[in-house]
């Protein structure tokens, strides 16, 4: 099983939403059985709470259910149990090689969500609709979804020979 974690700062807003909407896409490919998807924060202050109201909201109104999700703080011995983890800004790329450091087998593993999109900048973030209206949720919305399906059509050539 190939595992991806996925991460933002509180785990109740960006990158809940990418672990909902990457799973979905991950289906559409076919590799649901063959790739396991998480999320958690960098930061620990809203541990055990549900999804942002807003970015649930979000994903009920295009079809997506987030009901089940509960904000967890990534912790550095989880590192290694992942083959690839997706920060959704510099801030928590940053965090995440901090947490890596002394461990060069994990250096490839940290990859900026929107590197995933084609059509963005490599360098690009998903920007944090905390404390936002509704658009902001609906346009992270947006760019997570695109940058779900480049990571979703990327993997199913990685994957598809793997059986």
């Amino acid at each position: 099983m190939y595992r991806i974690c996925l991460v933002c700062l509180g785990n109740i807003c960006r990158s809940p939403m990418a672990e909902v909407v990457v799973r979905g896409e991950l289906g559409r490919a076919g590799l649901s059985g063959k790739v396991a998807v998480d999320s958690a924060g960098t930061g620990d202050w809203h541990l055990g709470g549900p999804m942002d109201t807003r970015a649930q909201a979000e994903l009920s109104r295009r079809g997506y259910d987030g009901s089940a999700h509960r904000a967890r703080q990534i912790d550095r011995s989880w590192l290694g149990g992942y083959d690839l983890i997706i920060a959704m800004d510099h801030g928590n790329l940053r965090s995440l090689r901090r947490m890596a450091a002394g461990r060069p087998e994990l250096a490839g593993r940290f990859r900026l969500l929107r590197s995933f999109d084609p059509a963005a900048d490599p360098e690009a973030e998903v920007p944090d609709p905390y404390g936002g209206a509704a658009e902001e949720f609906a346009e992270v919305f947006g760019l997570v979804l695109a940058a779900a399906r480049g990571l979703a059509g990327q993997l199913a050539e990685q994957l598809g020979d793997r059986g």
